[in-house]
């Protein structure tokens, strides 16, 4: 039996949606050449990552293996598969390669950050091969919701595997190459040894619908709103809607302007790259307060209900200058992920104090998923016919299902969650190890772990408020007149009808008073002791035990 081993490890991404983060390898085990697939990040939110700006994949196991790392390959330009390579750099230090819209997406992020640009190789797409080490690498064209997706065709010693990225069977995207079974399967008649494919719709049971269904529907709205400003909203890397939206806008007489820096980067981008072709033309924000309400059609960012994003600032008021007043129309042009809801309603119903009328996607007229549904999977892997399917972009059910409709067509399947280590060589998949993976934070300008404490303990003082403990000791360690409290985000009264800080000093003078000389002596004794009488007074006054801060200081 051979002492090398094909391995595929999921970092992030698989168990999940988001924060996509796979790595190949191929060696003697512990010796495998490796290389990275996708390194992107997933959103906070303020219930479980206050404050935080990005979450990141944690890259410490690839970061100990940085010097067998033949390159990171980049499937396609969302934030969930590109958003890291910036951040993780300095860690990894290989190569990136990716199509020439991704790319330039790429490059962005890199100089940004004051990386070298260089370090983004452009790749064209399929035939071309890249070498990385044992692997060759090829960026097989596919449709999804931003242009230039591909897949991975990945050729190594063991035989053939896809990387199915993000994708639809669109054969009709308006932007980006359309889906072409021909060539998939002539890339998959020598044999495909694994399948590595996106769940996200695998409960989907309609086949996905073409971006140009949307089209006439969007057109025809706006041409029947002839009273006030038309707002469309949508994912601002979905280039193909953009220009959909921007056509019906022109088509009904309309001026367009793209309000929000992510939708002109991204359009910027994509004619910069050649992968769009006659758009509208634009006009700026500040021409558009010259033109008469019914003219204007404004494309803006934020349509997941992000706080600074320009559908929530025209919501909350004036944005560039422009206003929304009653008899105007405001389009969700998108589907609401799960766990943005509360954001996109309050939008919505800030829009409606307004008399703005607002149309969703619930109709399914505005919208079609980036996603390939059920039947799409099934017909992907009539096509490619592979020995074994692994399901990855997903949350654990959607690999469950995914598992459970590849084994109904009589093919293996194998449930892969982040930090499982699967060997692909042979005939049958079978997990080899499990890795520590998990999540780290960009926090501010510094990157933190999930486990340092940084962000329990900003959950726990959001939760129960802080106060800070200020006490003097002499030199004899006796108090220096009374400790003194000062409360953050705490209720000034309690039960007991007076101010809490007034309360907790009086806890505290008391509890001085009784303490022994060893008690006064021991800083950390003390301090532990001064927390326990806070946490208890608050409790019996408000009912919450905060987070305290004990300060000590001795006069020597």
């Amino acid at each position: 039996m051979s002492s090398e081993r094909l391995i595929y490890l999921p970092l992030g991404g698989a168990g999940e949606i988001g924060m996509n983060a796979y790595v190949y390898g191929y060696g003697a085990p512990e010796q495998e050449r490796l290389i990275v697939v996708d390194l992107g990040v997933a959103f906070p939110d303020m219930d479980g990552s206050p404050g935080v700006d990005l979450i990141l994949p944690d890259i410490a196991w690839l970061a100990e293996r940085r010097d067998r790392i033949d390159g990171v390959f980049i499937t396609h330009a969302h934030e969930d598969h590109v958003g890291a390579v910036s951040h993780t750099y300095e860690q990894l230090g290989a190569p990136i390669y990716a199509r020439p819209f991704t790319a330039n997406i790429a490059r962005r992020k890199m100089v940004e950050r004051g990386h070298p640009d260089d370090a983004v190789t452009v790749v064209a797409g399929w035939p071309d091969q890249v070498d990385a080490g044992p692997f060759k690498v090829g960026f097989l064209p596919m449709s999804h919701s931003i242009p230039e997706s591909a897949a991975l065709v990945i050729d190594t010693p063991e035989g053939r595997v896809i990387h199915s990225g993000d994708f639809k069977l669109d054969e009709t995207p308006l932007v980006g190459e359309p889906f072409d079974p021909d060539l998939w399967a002539e890339v998959s008649k020598d044999g495909v040894k694994a399948l590595i494919c996106d769940s996200t719709n695998v409960f989907s049971p309609n086949p996905g619908r073409s971006e140009a269904s949307v089209g006439p529907e969007i057109e025809k709205l706006v041409r029947a709103h002839d009273t006030g400003i038309v707002v469309a909203t949508t994912f601002a890397s979905n280039v193909a809607r953009v220009k959909t939206l921007a056509e019906a806008g022109d088509r009904a007489g309309r001026s367009i302007v793209l309000l929000g820096r992510a939708m002109r980067r991204m359009i910027e981008a994509s004619i910069e790259t050649g992968v769009l072709k006659d758009f509208p033309s634009v006009i700026s924000p500040e021409d558009a307060r010259n033109i008469p309400r019914e003219n204007l059609m404004l494309l803006v960012t934020g349509s997941q209900g992000e706080r600074r994003a320009a559908s929530a600032q025209l919501a909350n008021g004036k944005y560039m200058g422009l206003e929304l007043k009653e008899g105007d129309l405001f389009l969700f042009s998108s589907k609401t992920i799960p766990g943005n809801e509360r954001g996109v309603i309050r939008i919505m119903n800030q829009l409606s104090e307004k008399g703005v009328d607002v149309v969703d996607d619930s109709s399914g007229l505005y919208h079609v998923s980036g996603h390939a549904n059920l039947p799409d999977l099934e017909r992907l892997q009539e096509i490619v016919n592979p020995q074994v399917v692994v399901p990855m972009h997903g949350e654990h059910r959607h690999l469950r299902e995914h598992v459970k409709l590849t084994e109904g067509k009589g093919r293996t399947g194998v449930l892969a969650v982040n930090g499982m280590m699967i060997e692909l060589s042979g005939n049958a998949p079978r997990v080899v190890e499990y890795i520590e993976t998990g999540r780290t934070y960009l926090d501010g300008s510094v990157q933190i772990g999930a486990l340092d404490g940084v962000v329990r303990d900003r959950i726990r003082m959001a939760l129960n408020g802080h106060v800070t403990v200020t006490l003097i000791l002499d030199e004899e360690d006796e108090p220096l007149g009374d400790p003194w409290c000062e409360t953050m985000g705490i209720a000034e009264t309690g039960r007991s009808k007076a101010a809490v800080v007034e309360v907790l000093e009086a806890d505290l003078s008391q509890f001085l008073g009784r303490a022994d000389a060893k008690t006064l002596r021991d800083d950390s004794n003390l301090e532990e002791a001064l927390r326990r009488v806070v946490r208890k007074t608050a409790q019996d006054e408000i009912g919450k035990k905060p987070e305290v801060t004990v300060v000590i200081s001795r006069m020597h």
